[in-house]
């Protein structure tokens, strides 16, 4: 049985990376709320270092490994935002970080890699074929390998965004943050349903990458094949320990439209003047699908991330 963080777990986290990654702000948008009919409250993690929530988890993973852990580095495989997070939490404990990318990794992503340190080792984008390539690293360089999200110490420090978030607006109704493999939305219901079990805990996720729903719906790991969509920070499976915890602490998962994400992206884009990836649109996007369901009420979305490549804009 593997052992699940807890609301104690993740305050002790706080408490370990608050030095280390920035305090982001809450924004709200009197347009958006009066288009949707709720009052929501942007937690805006694009505006965290490495431009995503990422760096939360990865830094407290990195802060906790010993000198006889940190002696070889650390290694993982992400797509961008993680990759970038753990080059980062590495260069700042003077380690090095190898990182297993896709070939097809938006190109800001592997730029920003780069510039945090990082080692890229580029491979096929299949799941599989991260996990050769990875194996093969770690054994070659004896790194300490950080998964993205199946681990207790990432979950613990991606849970620390809602901590904030719930600390400073106390009286939500629902809180909405997208799912991949599962790390946020898992800290997030840790933080929501000890802090108050009747705050509604909503996970979004495209409809072309629904592995996470497909699995919550069957109560078994339902794995991600050849998912398609624009939200590349969501194109993961989840992790075992992630779907025990979304099992048992999230009330929904709502799965929207391509076009919905991308109208949602465009929204926050033109009333809020700030840039947000694909991925951070995603709740906002099942707001937009299900007006109804949210009417009225005081909602808390956590904007995962502001990584756009913006020679590729969607809209």
């Amino acid at each position: 049985m593997q052992k699940i963080p807890n609301y104690q777990n993740v305050i002790d986290a706080y408490e370990r990376i608050k030095n280390q990654v920035k305090l982001t702000p809450i924004l709200t948008s009197s347009s958006i709320n009066k288009i949707l009919n709720c009052n929501i409250f942007f937690k805006c993690e694009n505006f965290q270092k490495v431009g995503a929530f990422k760096f939360r988890g990865a830094s407290n993973a990195v802060l906790l490994l010993n000198n006889e852990e940190l002696k070889n580095g650390v290694a993982t495989h992400s797509s961008g935002n993680h990759a970038q997070a753990l080059s980062l939490a590495a260069k700042l404990r003077g380690i090095n970080a190898y990182i297993v990318m896709p070939n097809n990794s938006p190109k800001v992503k592997i730029e920003a890699v780069k510039s945090y340190g990082g080692k890229i080792i580029f491979c096929e984008p299949t799941l599989e074929a991260r996990e050769k390539a990875l194996e093969k690293v770690v054994s070659e360089t004896g790194a300490e390998f950080i998964h993205p999200y199946n681990n207790f110490n990432i979950i613990s420090g991606q849970g620390t965004s809602a901590l904030e978030l719930l600390r400073e607006i106390s009286d939500l109704d629902i809180v909405l943050a997208p799912v991949g493999g599962g790390g946020l939305i898992s800290g997030t219901s840790i933080v929501c349903k000890s802090i108050n079990k009747n705050i509604k805990v909503i996970a979004g996720e495209p409809k072309g990458a629904a592995d996470a729903y497909q699995s919550f719906v069957a109560r078994k790991i339902i794995p991600m094949i050849n998912p398609k969509t624009i939200a590349d920070g969501l194109r993961t499976s989840l992790g075992t320990l992630t779907f025990e915890i979304i099992k048992n602490n999230v009330d929904e998962i709502i799965t929207v439209e391509e076009n919905t994400i991308i109208s949602a992206m465009k929204l926050i884009w033109e009333r809020m003047k700030i840039i947000v990836e694909p991925s951070s649109a995603v709740p906002l996007a099942a707001i937009m699908e299900n007006p109804d369901k949210f009417s009225n009420n005081k909602i808390g979305i956590i904007l995962t991330g502001g990584n756009v490549d913006l020679q590729n804009i969607h809209f």
